[in-house]
């Protein structure tokens, strides 16, 4: 298992938090996702084996967000 930090813009509420949280957990190969509003991060941690941090990326910014 690996860990990233991904910088995550334009989340402006725990809502935004909560949407992230799904889409990054949803992504097969992820067992853990803890996102923070403040200061807009999401700490991820991963089977590299399964996905890798393109993928991450694509889920995030496919809900709506991004990965800065």
């Amino acid at each position: 298992m690996e860990t990233i930090t991904l910088d995550i813009g334009g989340m402006t509420c725990q809502g935004c938090v909560g949407s992230v949280t799904r889409v990054l957990r949803a992504t097969p190969g992820v067992s853990d996702a803890q996102v923070s509003l403040t200061p807009g991060q999401a700490r991820v941690t991963y089977d590299p084996a399964r996905t890798d941090t393109s993928l991450l990326r694509k889920a995030v910014e496919d809900a709506g967000y991004d990965v800065v």
